[in-house]
């Protein structure tokens, strides 16, 4: 072999090594530029909070602190005002009447594949994906989706309930010790340990807080945050139900809450401990938010901060979810994506929670699967006054739905049953306009928006919930 020969081929060779380590380099620049993902999930928490200004009352600096960091949207929705079909709706991006969970007695496990995961599809992709607390409904769900948890929070750390302040099932109190004392306390203790000590891929963090879930037990200095003296009821309306079809009424009286708090005369203690408990929370998201300040990867981490619904407080004669009206559908939903959203973005689009599953597929480059139903809210991130036709659309059981837009709130009950608030002149539905003529075309252009599959509701082993049509059980944590 001659030596221009040899240096010839050694030229290839070098050559060729020198591609296959720019590939390699290639691929791991591009795993790095994967973002990681901070998703904060919150049971029942309405739109109490103090950005979107629904009540003065509510101290929440942290929550607020969030959306002023990225992207809040002050009309966002659920897809069902209950934990189970909410959840797993946004989880699995099929809404409630493709899978049939309707309700908390609807096991998701029967219904969803783990395949159809949001979280199996990060983990699916190089995601390394972790979590604690509440998730899908009673917990983390699929155990085949997670790589790494944090457990079972515990009881409280030594803290106990000294003070039952329950007025019969709304259920509230004081507890003794400090924040140790409240489990949610060690998810955030949890999401804080990840964020300061981040694995070398990508994550999936999954942040899953029960307050202020039912009971409102929490330490005293949140109480105090908001003194009795100065508590204010919601606003009501005598009589709120008249116009209101008999579905309607049914689920808003079917637990028989807002008798027992009237007849108790503490309504202004429930809303105090409702507050005390969104004060609690707001300082737990504060800690999470302070390790994301000083994490590692605080530059190329998403952050999405989700209410799994609303609650109502007494608004149309009316206590907790289990309804299709403003109170016990809206809820909080903020976004931070580096390189994407701007700080202190607001986005008066009306959005329902189905496009958190498309939208974390587009932000991380993950294909869209199939099945999912909802479409991703990338262009209103980039730019919140960005055109959006969409309406919200929420389910509670079989062939109930309301749908939401930015002037009306149009609900159809499986028995025809309507109602139809104009949000531009009554923002707290007091007046029913569905059977005024002038509003027909309105009614039939938004019932074009109704799903049109509503399979029958999912059986198996179900906890919670309404156990029976009409009535309710007291959910879970």
């Amino acid at each position: 072999m001659t030596w221009g020969t040899m240096i010839m081929k050694t030229n290839i060779l070098f050559r060729f090594l020198t591609a296959i380590f720019v590939l390699c380099a290639d691929a791991a620049a591009r795993a790095a530029e994967k973002p990681s993902i901070l998703l904060i999930a919150v049971d029942d928490l309405n739109h109490w909070v103090g950005h979107l200004g629904r009540n003065p009352q509510t101290k929440t600096p942290n929550i607020d602190r969030l959306a002023k960091m990225g992207v809040t949207f002050t009309r966002a929705y659920c897809a069902a005002p209950v934990c189970n079909p909410s959840r797993a709706a946004l989880l699995s991006g099929r809404r409630p009447g493709a899978t049939g969970v309707y309700d908390n007695n609807n096991p998701f496990a029967a219904a969803i594949k783990l395949e159809e995961s949001l979280v199996w599809q990060l983990k699916s992709n190089g995601w390394r994906t972790m979590g604690m607390g509440k998730l899908w409904h009673g917990g983390l769900g699929f155990p085949g989706q997670w790589d790494e948890t944090g457990g079972r929070e515990r009881g409280g750390g030594g803290g106990r309930k000294v003070s039952d302040r329950s007025i019969g099932p709304i259920k509230f109190g004081v507890i003794e010790g400090g924040d140790e004392a409240v489990p949610d306390t060690q998810i955030a203790d949890y999401g804080i340990k990840v964020l300061t000590n981040p694995p070398k891929q990508p994550f999936f963090l999954t942040v899953g807080f029960h307050k202020p879930h039912m009971p409102w037990n929490v330490p005293q200095k949140y109480y105090d945050l908001h003194p009795l003296a100065d508590i204010k009821l919601p606003p009501v309306k005598e009589n709120d139900l008249s116009d209101v079809p008999a579905e309607g009424k049914k689920l808003a009286t079917a637990m028989g809450d807002h008798e027992r708090v009237l007849a108790s005369g503490r309504w202004k203690e429930a809303v105090q401990a409702y507050l005390a408990a969104i004060s609690y929370l707001d300082a737990q998201v504060g800690r999470v938010l302070d390790a994301y300040e000083k994490s590692p990867v605080k530059a190329n981490t998403i952050i999405c901060f989700w209410g799994d619904h609303g609650w109502h407080l007494g608004e149309k004669e009316h206590w907790r979810k289990f309804a299709l009206w403003e109170e016990s559908t809206r809820a909080p939903f903020i976004w931070v994506v580096p390189g994407v959203t701007k700080p202190g973005g607001v986005c008066e689009r009306t959005v329902d929670f189905m496009s958190i599953y498309p939208t974390l597929c587009d932000l991380t480059g993950i294909p869209k699967p199939a099945h999912v139903e909802g479409e991703t809210i990338r262009t209103l991130l980039t730019d919140p006054s960005a055109g959006w036709d969409k309406p919200a659309i929420t389910t509670y059981g079989q062939n109930n739905h309301a749908i939401r837009t930015a002037k009306w709130r149009y609900i159809r009950y499986h028995d025809g049953g309507e109602e139809l608030y104009d949000h531009s002149k009554d923002e707290y539905e007091w007046t029913n306009v569905a059977g005024d003529p002038a509003n027909a075309a309105v009614k039939a252009e938004l019932a074009k928006q109704l799903p049109k599959v509503n399979v029958t509701p999912v059986k198996g082993a179900g906890g919670g919930g309404r156990r029976a049509a009409g009535k309710a059980a007291e959910e879970p944590e």
